[in-house]
């Protein structure tokens, strides 16, 4: 049974891998532009003060995305702080 989870789910600070993506392919493209694809390590980094979007540290880049399009990413846990 697989533990994977949306990648709005991780908390700060937590580190996990990129499974898969579920988005609708407009924001699939963009996401796999962004490299996000398979096996990617992400971490959450910080949120906006209004809470929406979260900042993602992904391949040496610090990332914006919005709880929308980052509930179509599925990935699993690595490290929660």
């Amino acid at each position: 049974m697989n533990q994977f989870m949306p990648l709005n789910y991780l908390p700060l600070g937590g580190k996990a891998r990129v499974k898969e993506l579920t988005s609708d392919t407009t924001s699939r493209r963009r996401l796999l532009d962004l490299g996000l694809i398979s096996d990617t390590e992400v971490e959450a980094l910080q949120k906006s003060p209004s809470g929406d979007p979260t900042a993602y540290y992904i391949r040496g880049a610090v990332i914006a995305l919005r709880s929308e399009d980052a509930s179509g990413i599925m990935v699993e846990a690595l490290s929660i702080s």
